[in-house]
């Protein structure tokens, strides 16, 4: 059998398998991303930490990502994306196997872990966006960042089920050993069977390379960042902008579903236990969804596309979607009483947001093919931002106000905000060359 897939990982085209490595990295980021969302339950009860803390645990480890993110693209583009996004791997893995020791020593020494682990994966989007300007056919692209970008809610379904198992059948220390474990044995194969670009893979056919050269976006390095034309862009900045705002909104649940599935009744949480199935279940279906629903918007934009709608049209169309019908559902949760409702909205919530992925989550190779890198380290770095905030405020919210309703409500803002910022201002011309 072992012998049978390996011919088979021989025969299909080198690009798949970097997707594949890609998917992989971006998965093990988000489970060690998401797992403390988990882990935190327990480890609030065992430390005695409030909820400002806990807001402060969640955001201080989009810090170190804020300051990597810009440099990881920049380097990515400059240097090659292979050795970039593997050394942040092994970094972000290695920390969060020591993220237990840290926090018996102390609440700042887990804080200083956190921006650690932030430091190593600030870096992962950048370097694979970079590598897929060089690998990826422009007609291939969307499908293939949304492949890649599938294993953001991938990593999150895992990271949730399988914390809460770990956690009540052992104990939430071993969350992080055995989540970090999976980076090291990832960093291996990184290592030994993917390179930065395509004429340096010996395993590559001709034809596929000639497909590449003819059709990739970009084919040389990036010697510098154009950063003050970048920043009075509008079609970049629109960019930035949808960025920000749907991180506002996707890292607060992140951060924060686990505990309001597990608050209260009484506080507008779900009041379901941790160690319960359905526990698993509230976290587990939202996050299926939202697997399906990238990976079918990654065709959706490829496909109309491919048929001659024209590139703008289709970013503008899928991104308005996308963000305006997350907010629509989002308005309507804290006003539910219903478990199998919230879901429901939930998963809708997620199916709008695979739309986005054929918007402003791949626009960036229009605007600069060869600084792709350096435009999504850029944009995310500002993105950054409200994964920093977003988590403080809903923490502050919590402390003092004990309701999720304002949270909703910020959150269905942010993402009118953004959808209406990026359909004004968007474009899909060449700006960088």
């Amino acid at each position: 059998m072992g012998l049978f897939l390996c011919i088979y990982l021989m025969r299909i085209p080198v690009r798949f398998r970097l997707v594949f490595m890609s998917f992989l990295a971006v998965f093990i980021c988000y489970i060690d991303r998401v797992n403390i969302s988990v882990a935190i339950i327990p480890m609030q009860e065992q430390f005695g930490w409030n909820e400002a803390q806990i807001g402060i645990i969640f955001s201080i480890f989009y810090v170190g990502y804020f300051f990597s993110m810009a440099v990881g693209g920049f380097l990515a583009d400059k240097y090659g994306g292979k050795k970039i996004l593997g050394f942040g791997v092994l970094l972000w893995s290695i920390f969060t196997m020591l993220t237990p020791a840290f926090s018996y020593n102390g609440f700042l020494a887990l804080l200083f872990i956190r921006i650690l682990i932030g430091l190593g994966e600030g870096i992962t989007f950048p370097s694979w966006h970079s590598m897929y300007a060089r690998w990826i056919p422009f007609k291939e692209r969307t499908r293939a960042i949304a492949i890649t970008n599938s294993g953001i809610p991938a990593g999150t379904i895992f990271a949730y089920v399988i914390s809460a198992i770990i956690i009540a059948s052992y104990s939430w220390e071993w969350v992080f050993y055995s989540f970090g474990a999976l980076g090291l044995i990832w960093f291996f194969f990184w290592q030994k069977d993917i390179h930065s670009f395509p004429d340096q893979d010996k395993n590559i056919s001709l034809e596929e390379l000639t497909l590449i050269k003819n059709e990739a976006p970009a084919d040389s390095n990036a010697n510098k960042i154009p950063l003050l034309s970048l920043l009075t862009n509008l079609p970049f900045m629109s960019i930035a902008i949808a960025t920000f705002c749907n991180n506002w909104a996707l890292f607060t649940f992140l951060s924060y579903l686990p505990k309001f599935v597990n608050s209260p009744v009484s506080m507008g949480g779900l009041g379901i236990n941790l160690d319960s199935s359905v526990f698993i279940l509230m976290v587990l279906f939202p996050s299926i969804v939202s697997v399906t629903a990238l990976i079918t918007g990654g065709y959706l934009a490829d496909t109309l596309i491919k048929n001659g709608h024209k590139v703008l049209k289709v970013r503008k169309t899928l991104n308005t979607l996308g963000f305006f019908g997350s907010a629509f559902c989002l308005s309507l949760i804290p006003f539910q009483e219903s478990h199998i409702a919230i879901v429901i909205l939930l998963c809708i919530t997620n199916a709008f947001s695979g739309l986005a992925v054929g918007g402003f989550g791949v626009n960036h190779a229009d605007l600069g093919p060869k600084y792709t890198g350096s435009l999504v380290g850029i944009s995310g770095s500002i993105g950054m931002l409200a994964a920093i905030i977003s988590p403080l405020v809903a923490g502050l919210i919590l402390e003092i106000t004990g309701s999720w309703v304002l949270i909703f409500n910020i959150c269905s803002a942010a993402l009118l905000f953004g959808g209406t910022f990026y359909l004004i201002f968007a474009g899909a011309t060449e700006q960088f060359k």
